[in-house]
């Protein structure tokens, strides 16, 4: 009996999770999942992917995109925590090398794991051949990498908002603010 009652409880709570809005999933504070690419790829078709992602979203992304300078608010965010792939939800890069760069988009010194971002040329600029930065896991475009950092790397990656999303790290205030709103 105890054995059907565990199992039991095992199924409503695989049930809460399944129907539970995958924004609500998202959006809980930091835990130490997904950190590190395990080399599983996800592939979708275009069609798939614009089901999931919002049109700027999708822009960046899948079609390599640029959003428009200080656009976006993770620029001047400051809160600690971990920013994600906001397609496929891997960890990319923490607070903790954030860095204001006054280039207009939110820039790192060095992604969580090397494993987690991948880098290739981009001669789509005439003007110059740029390093790509792309998320491992789904392939989606993410920004750019450039040498003008500051140390330790000396490496700046200059990446667009819209294709990441923010886990704020548990107990920060930002968690703190969202668990008082509730509780409203």
């Amino acid at each position: 009996m105890k054995i059907i009652s565990s199992l039991f409880l095992l199924l409503i709570a695989a049930c809460a999770f399944l129907y539970t809005p995958t924004e609500a999933r998202i959006a809980q504070p930091q835990t130490m999942t997904d950190v590190a690419f395990n080399g599983e790829k996800i592939t979708k078709t275009n069609a798939q992917w614009k089901r999931v992602l919002t049109p700027a979203q999708y822009t960046v992304l899948r079609k390599s995109g640029t959003e428009a300078p200080y656009s976006h608010p993770y620029t001047k965010l400051k809160a600690k925590g971990t920013f994600h792939c906001a397609a496929c939800k891997l960890a990319l890069f923490s607070s903790e090398n954030k860095y204001d760069s006054k280039t207009g988009w939110a820039s790192f010194y060095q992604p969580i794991a090397a494993a987690n971002v991948i880098e290739s040329e981009d001669t789509s600029n005439p003007m110059e051949t740029r390093t790509e930065i792309t998320c491992a896991r789904c392939g989606g475009h993410l920004g750019h990498v450039f040498k003008d950092g500051p140390q330790p790397t000396g490496l700046r990656y200059c990446m667009n908002g819209v294709a990441l999303k923010f886990m704020p790290a548990a107990g920060s205030t930002t968690t703190k603010r969202r668990a008082t709103a509730r509780r409203s």
